[in-house]
């Protein structure tokens, strides 16, 4: 479970995040849209501990993300898109049980989950193999089994699928799927509509800052009426208009 309250953050008197507040329950996949700038980013990176709020909070589990960050980090996994910061001269089992480490999950309890997250993924064949020379595919599969080896009840997925090809596009897309079936509570964010509407269940919308709209999809296509990349358009560009 998230709950989001009345969460802020401020860079040098300008409100990146602006008094947000939304839930995500357990099995839910809630998309986090916006244009680039709108404070997307730096509500998950929050979410995280990344980032220290201006103001507000969240909870995590009911683990409150100001006062307890330790408790929180234990909770959450995070995939993030573009480079996926493995460390080339370490083998994939290498990468993975590192993240473990940080986890402070004991050896047996990780050498369990890193045998269970091979033969899911499919990387026997290259688990022992340091990472500096594999394809994007095989990182992205690496960086799915790190992010959930403690296995966490919270998922944070920022553009997870950006810059990818089609096939590992959808071995992500099919791991947040998995993420839902096993009643984790997730939020999804991408510039992609075919995305969301695959994968989300509900959305909220942020604009400079502030939520403008959380709601279902199939709502707002009829609030608005139209598809949902013509929604979000009117909303964030023509919001006077509506």
């Amino acid at each position: 479970m998230i709950e989001i309250k009345n969460l802020s953050k401020e860079f040098k008197n300008i409100k990146a995040v602006d008094d947000i507040s939304f839930k995500v329950s357990n099995g839910e996949i809630v998309g986090l849209l916006g244009e680039n700038g709108a404070g997307k980013t730096t509500t998950l990176r929050m979410i995280a501990t990344m980032l220290k709020p201006t103001g507000g909070t969240a909870a995590i589990n009911g683990f409150d993300l100001v006062k307890e960050p330790d408790m929180v980090r234990s909770q959450i996994g995070i995939l993030f898109g573009g480079e996926v910061g493995l460390y080339d001269r370490l083998t994939a089992r290498e990468n993975i049980k590192y993240f473990a480490d940080l986890n402070n999950m004991d050896d047996k309890e990780a050498d369990k989950n890193i045998k269970e997250l091979t033969e899911l993924l499919g990387m026997e064949e290259f688990i022992d193999r340091r990472v500096g020379k594999f394809s994007r595919g095989m990182k992205q599969k690496v960086a799915i089994a790190r992010s959930i080896v403690h296995k966490p009840s919270v998922m944070l997925f920022d553009e997870p699928t950006i810059g990818l090809d089609v096939t590992s596009s959808v071995i992500v897309q099919d791991f947040i799927l998995s993420c839902k079936k096993n009643n984790r509570a997730i939020i999804f964010s991408s510039h992609s509509m075919q995305e969301v509407e695959k994968l989300c269940d509900r959305i909220v919308i942020i604009h400079k800052g502030k939520i403008i709209e959380d709601s279902t999809i199939e709502d707002l296509k009829e609030k608005y009426s139209g598809n949902l990349e013509e929604v979000f358009v009117r909303l964030v560009g023509g919001k006077d208009e509506l």
